[in-house]
Parts: C-alpha cells; sequence; structure tokens
C-alpha cells in the first residue's frame, strides 16, 4: 500500500456504504431469496452465480470464485488500487479521508505530472497529423500494415526533429519545465535548460491500469538512428519492471480475456491488434519481472510467453519460467510459443494471418513440457550418471514449485523418465514421500451429498462472520487460548474484534484480515451456506462455545490428573480440579445462557 489509513477509519467507511448500492450502479442487480444475484463482471457466464449479500455486505461469485468486500469489489472492477478504492468509497459516503501517512516515494507524484502527460500525448498526436515531417511516420505506420483506428485506439503519435519542440509547445514556465524533466520527458543539460528526450520517433503512450499516461516509448523512423526503441526512464510515475504495454487496451477492447500474450515490443503488440488479436501485452525494454505477474493473473488465468527461436530467447523463456514456477497457484497456467527463425510476431502476423497465428497460441508448449524438454538436452539419458544429473537439475526448480498438485504431477513424469518410481525419486530428492492429493484423509471417505460437519471452532466462525453481534453473549474470549485445536486464537481476536464493535459487518472483518494467511479461511468459511435459520443462529453459536467450554475444562482436568499420577500436586492444583468438577457438572447440558 502507498500509504497508511487507519484501521478504524476503514471500519467505519465499511459500515456506513453499502455494498449492494455500490455494485448495482456498475452492474445491475436483482433479488434472490434474502441476496442479490447478477451475471458475474470478472468472467463469462450464461446464468447468474454472482451473489452480493447485503446482511454480510460481501460478494461472492460461485462460477469464478471472485469475492471480497466493497473495497476489493472496486480494486477489481475499476482496477484501481488500495487507496484508490477507499478514496472512491469515502467521495461516496461523504466521509472526509484522514491525512495518509504517506511513503517518499508515494509524497513525490504531483498529481499534476499526469495532465502534463495527457498534454504531451495530444503534441504528439497533433504533430503525426500536421507536422511537415509527419508524412514519413505516417508512411511507416502504413507500411507496417496499421490503420488510422488502431493507430488512434493506441494513442500512437509523432516526436519531430528538433531539440525543443515539446518544451516550447507545454514547458512554459519553470515549473512545467521542471516537471517535464521530472517525467523524464526533457533532460536537463545544466541548471535550468532543458531538451526533448524523443526526436524524430513514433511515439507509443503507455498507460497504467487506470488509462493514465505515465511514460512513453519510441521507436525510430530513420534505421541509421539508435537506440531503435527508447523508454522513458523510471519516475514518479513509472517503474519499468511493473508495467505491461497493451494492458489497458486489451482490458477496454475484451470483456472477457480468456489468455494473454506476452511479446517483447509495442510493435508486436499493436499489429496483433490490427489482427484482431486484442489480448497481446509487452514488457518494456526489460525481462520479465515477479512484479509483471501480479497484474497478468489478476487478469486471466492462462499466460503464453511469445520468444524468439534462436538460444537468446530460448536464455530468456528459460528465466521468465524460473520466474513462473512458485506463481503457477491452483488454476494458472502457463505456456511457451517460440517463432521461427528471422520472424518476430509483427512480421510473422502479417505473413501468416489471425487464424494460423492463434493456432500457434494455441499450441504453445506447456510449461511442464518446456521445462521438461529442456533439462533433458542437457543430460545423456543412455547414462546412469546423466540420469543422475537430470535429478540434480531438477531439484532445485522442483523447490520452486508451491503448486502441491503440479509438483506432484511433475514428479511422477520425471521419475518415468528416469525410470524409477517416484518413491525413489523423492528418495533422492531428500524427501520421505509423494504427496497424495487424492488420497483420502480418514479410511471412511465421506459420500459426495453427505454435509461436511464442521468443529465447534469453525461453526462458532462461521455463525460470527453471518452475525457479528452474536459475540456479545460469548463471555470472556481469552478463556478458549488455552485450548490446542486450530483455529482457536483466530477465534479469539475474532470475538474480541466483534464485542468491541458491536455494529461491525462481515465485510469489515474480511477486510481486516486481507492480506493475512487466515484471510482466504475467512473469506471460505464466510461463503460456507448456513442452513440454521436467523433466530436460530444464536442458540447454535452458544452450543458451539458450550462445546469448546467442555473440551477446555477436559483438557485442564486430564493434565492434571495425569500430573497428579507422576508426581505430588500443589495445594492450587488441587483446588482446580475441585473447581473444575464442578464446572463439569455445570455443563452437564448446554444452556442458552451462557
Amino acid at each position: 500500500m502507498a500509504g497508511h489509513i487507519p484501521q478504524h477509519f476503514i471500519d467505519e467507511l465499511l459500515n456506513r456504504i453499502d455494498i449492494v448500492d455500490v455494485i448495482d450502479s456498475r452492474v445491475p442487480l436483482r433479488k434472490a431469496g434474502r441476496d442479490f444475484q447478477a451475471r458475474c463482471p470478472f468472467h463469462e457466464e450464461k446464468s447468474p452465480s454472482f451473489t452480493v449479500s447485503q446482511n454480510k455486505q460481501f460478494y461472492h461469485c460461485f462460477g469464478c470464485g471472485a469475492h471480497g468486500s466493497a473495497i476489493s469489489f472496486l480494486m477489481e472492477y475499476e482496477h484501481l488500487d488500495f487507496i484508490e478504492a477507499i478514496k472512491e468509497l469515502a467521495h461516496k459516503a461523504g466521509i472526509v479521508l484522514p491525512a495518509i501517512e504517506e511513503t517518499p516515494a508515494h509524497k513525490a507524484i504531483d498529481k499534476d505530472l499526469y495532465g502534463l502527460m495527457e498534454e504531451a500525448a495530444n503534441f504528439y498526436r497533433q504533430q503525426l497529423r500536421n507536422h511537415t515531417d509527419s508524412p514519413k511516420a505516417v508512411e511507416y505506420l502504413k507500411a507496417r500494415g496499421l490503420t488510422g483506428q488502431v493507430a488512434s485506439e493506441f494513442g500512437i503519435g509523432f516526436a519531430p526533429p528538433g531539440w525543443d519542440n515539446l518544451l516550447k509547445a507545454i514547458g512554459g514556465s519553470a515549473q512545467r519545465r521542471a516537471q517535464l524533466a521530472t517525467t523524464g520527458m526533457t533532460i536537463e543539460k545544466e541548471a535550468g535548460r532543458y531538451y526533448d528526450r524523443f526526436r524524430n520517433r513514433i511515439m507509443f503512450p503507455i498507460r497504467d491500469r487506470r488509462g493514465r499516461i505515465i511514460a512513453f516509448g519510441g521507436r525510430v523512423i530513420d534505421g541509421n538512428d539508435t537506440p531503435k526503441y527508447l523508454n522513458s526512464p523510471e519516475s514518479p510515475l513509472f517503474h519499468k519492471g511493473r508495467e505491461l504495454y497493451g494492458l489497458y487496451e486489451a482490458r477496454q477492447a475484451l470483456r472477457q480475456i480468456d489468455r494473454l500474450l506476452v511479446v517483447e515490443g509495442y510493435m508486436d503488440v499493436v499489429a496483433l491488434a490490427q489482427h484482431s488479436i486484442r489480448y497481446a501485452v509487452a514488457t518494456l525494454g526489460t525481462a520479465l519481472t515477479p512484479d509483471h505477474i501480479g497484474p497478468l493473473f489478476r487478469t486471466t488465468q492462462e499466460v503464453v510467453f511469445c520468444f524468439d527461436g534462436d538460444r537468446a530467447g530460448r536464455n530468456a523463456a528459460w528465466k521468465a519460467l524460473d520466474i513462473m514456477l512458485p506463481e503457477l497457484k491452483e488454476g494458472r497456467s502457463a505456456r511457451f510459443m517460440f517463432l521461427p527463425d528471422d520472424e518476430d510476431p509483427d512480421t510473422l502476423v502479417r505473413k501468416i494471418g489471425q487464424s494460423a497465428f492463434e493456432g500457434l497460441i494455441k499450441n504453445a508448449l506447456p510449461l511442464s513440457t518446456f521445462l521438461l524438454e529442456t533439462l533433458l538436452t542437457q543430460v545423456d539419458m543412455g547414462a546412469i550418471d546423466g540420469r543422475a544429473r537430470l535429478v540434480e537439475l531438477a531439484r532445485p526448480k522442483l523447490a520452486k514449485i508451491s503448486n502441491t498438485l503440479f509438483r506432484h504431477m511433475l514428479i511422477k513424469v520425471l521419475a518415468e523418465r528416469i525410470n524409477i518410481s517416484p518413491q525413489e525419486l523423492l528418495y533422492l530428492l531428500g524427501e520421505k514421500s509423494l504427496p497424495t492429493p487424492q488420497q483420502p484423509a480418514h479410511p471412511q471417505q465421506r459420500r459426495d451429498n453427505e454435509p461436511r460437519k464442521l468443529s465447534p471452532v469453525r461453526t462458532a466462525i462461521t455463525l460470527l462472520l453471518n452475525q457479528p453481534q452474536l459475540a456479545q453473549n460469548a463471555g470472556e474470549p481469552q478463556r478458549f487460548l488455552a485450548l490446542t485445536e486450530p483455529g482457536t486464537r483466530l477465534l479469539v481476536e475474532l470475538l474480541e474484534l466483534a464485542q468491541a464493535n458491536p455494529h461491525i459487518n462481515c465485510g469489515t472483518i474480511l477486510e481486516r484480515w486481507r492480506d493475512q494467511p487466515e484471510g482466504k479461511h475467512l473469506s471460505k468459511l464466510a461463503r460456507t451456506t448456513v442452513d440454521t435459520p436467523a433466530d436460530g443462529m444464536a442458540a447454535e453459536f452458544l452450543g458451539a462455545l458450550w462445546r469448546l467450554d467442555r473440551q477446555r475444562i477436559e483438557q485442564e482436568y486430564e493434565q492434571l490428573m495425569r500430573k497428579s499420577k507422576i508426581g505430588q500436586l500443589t495445594q492450587e492444583e488441587k483446588l482446580r480440579i475441585t473447581q473444575l468438577q464442578t464446572e463439569k457438572r455445570a455443563l452437564a447440558q448446554p444452556t442458552n445462557g451462557r
């Protein structure tokens, strides 16, 4: 997060706004029982599976799994960051946002810079239409097969020859000249004197996820000029290792993005768009970085990386694979497409057309295939030491994989290639046994139509998420900390939070745990269907706490009795046994009073 917003403000904001109003103004909802429904805005579907609970202030899609609070919805639907979503909701609720404790990097961003970059883009587009040297730029674009419509969609312009065209056009004051230098659009050659960075180039504006122009890329027209491509430098607006050219345009063009194709340059993205392939994006003069992965997989579940087929392209693909291995969470996939010699996406799509090019994309190598094929080229599988070498080469790659099922399948395939069992391979890798995700956790497998019985802790948490006000009758939460049952500490924290905030709702609770490991578990329980009628939840909740109290007392009583058999109890411990026996009798039957 770019700055710090007080937690109490976020809580108050989520209590003041209604998630139904926030979503309905963007995605029309219809009443469905106690909740509201719509077709999901985050994936293509025919029947509505997107549900909004006004009681919980929480949304969930049973189709794609999207879920969260009003803040989460704005972040995903409007492509806002956390602080931007908070500001949007605060404006809607009529609440004054407190002063944000910003980081130095965030403070450095002058909001006027975005407007200045838009002015620069307008200048370059105007020059493409009117400058005396613009015909050579227009001819270049036409020679690459671009129409005026596509050039307009991507905001392509022209930086004419000369040292100070942009500076004269929009740098009319000392402050604006300094701002142009801050964004990298001009270069300071001596105190107070500047010149244009981009000269005699085709200009490609680079937009962030909100569509704001944050940088430019310029391509030479004259083959003798260097460098061929020139990007804006790092600035308060632009961090090239995070941004993807064309991602904003892809989102504008497509309602549902089934896959993203990652290519190398601006012209590749634009040329593919010209051939109706609107899901291409490009890294900006840098190799793939871990910071690129988030925006890619927030947009789609399948990413195809396009590389040259030569050694340099294969090496770049291998580095991208290394970055991808820890990120292949469940439902995500990555594939690798290698181009013929002396071709790039721009030239190849013009040569073979959209249909054939998309055929190459669909036939791209799965990440697992590329991984195994590359490893196998480095060893002699006909020799024992070659197979042993394969294990050593695979070891660091397997260690990076976080997806248990994917790792399980990869180990099985690798073991088959080496001609040993998966268990033997795991032994060689220094592991005890092969994980078996499909194996039931208990000898007696639960029937498909048999509802899963929640533990008392899970039951209490689930009911609390439905009705946080239940916590007011829960008594002192700290008494449960002695229990060893999983989730007890989280239950105690939830009880304390709900007791201290009587009007808190489910969405606000989930927002508290957004970036914490327990957050995903709470979200899952919030989506659990509760069959208990609303007027029966209090009794069921108190019943769950009664079972926990019995466990707590039995646990402490047994510990003291075991100690009495191997040693002398203190007078306090003997007294405690008597107290526990009294408590056990009092808890012989559950009552609604506890």
